[in-house]
């Protein structure tokens, strides 16, 4: 096979509808627009949200708050989610995706300090919060902040 020769199944594709072909098509004079208004005309219809000078809704809700641009998202890990790890292993956002605490590649980790753990880990974060640094320290591990 060929990139020539490819074709779609059979039944997969339908001509479209042909409208103002004429009395005998069932589609013919005004071609399903109704007779005379502003959506018979071509080119005419109204904008999304148009009310027909009605208020639209999106004016006549409240504005509330505002979105901050510079807000910094972080995905959050706390230390009794590292027990999947093995003894002195190096946990880094390629070994968190590996475990499945991760789906894909985040911004910012945060670690925080939710939890126990009594074995020494060397854990590689963008933050990382005081109880969460003195508890693994306290096991005899290290965090170093990328």
């Amino acid at each position: 096979m060929k990139l020539h020769e490819l074709r779609p199944p059979k039944g997969a594709r339908r001509s479209p509808k042909r409208v103002g072909r004429g009395h005998g098509s069932g589609w013919g004079k005004t071609a399903g627009r109704g007779t005379k208004g502003q959506n018979a005309r071509s080119g005419g219809g109204v904008r999304p949200g148009f009310e027909g000078g009605q208020m639209p809704l999106q004016r006549r809700l409240p504005k509330r708050g505002f979105t901050n641009v510079f807000k910094k998202e972080y995905t959050i890990i706390n230390i009794r989610d590292l027990v999947r790890f093995e003894r002195e292993t190096e946990v880094d956002e390629d070994a968190l995706i590996k475990v499945g605490l991760l789906r894909r590649r985040h911004k910012e980790i945060k670690l925080l300090g939710q939890g126990e753990i009594n074995y020494p880990l060397v854990i590689k974060v963008n933050r990382c919060s005081r109880s969460a640094r003195e508890k693994i320290e306290a096991a005899g591990g290290r965090i170093e902040i990328i």
